[in-house]
């Protein structure tokens, strides 16, 4: 796992993803990761292929995947590690986030 010190990290299987999902975009193309408000328990993480970035956004790379997530989302994300699962239930990105109290049976949306 890479990860910026009690900030967030990515798996091995989410930086492969992130990585082959950004090499059929724009030069330049990022994964922004952020939270908003809704979603069945309260909240819920939101992605995004995107050029825009902001100074103030925390930034993850790690073999050819970069991640971005802006100062708001990170005080809800901070210490999660996200993951990216190929199961029974489909393929997707997964959060694992010590902050959220409760999240729905998905894993798209957390309560703290």
């Amino acid at each position: 796992m890479t990860a910026v010190e009690n900030q967030v990290g990515l798996t091995k299987s989410a930086a492969r993803r992130i990585a082959e999902i950004l090499k059929g975009e724009p030069e330049g193309s990022v994964l922004r990761i952020g939270v908003e408000g809704g979603g069945c328990s309260g909240f819920q993480y939101t992605y995004a292929i995107t050029q825009d970035r902001s100074a103030e956004d925390l930034v993850l790379e790690d073999d050819g995947a970069r991640v971005v997530i802006d100062p708001v989302s990170l005080d809800f994300l901070r210490g999660s590690k996200i993951d990216f699962v190929d199961d029974l239930m489909g393929r997707m990105f997964k959060i694992h986030n010590p902050a959220a109290t409760a999240s729905c049976g998905c894993g798209s949306s957390f309560s703290v």
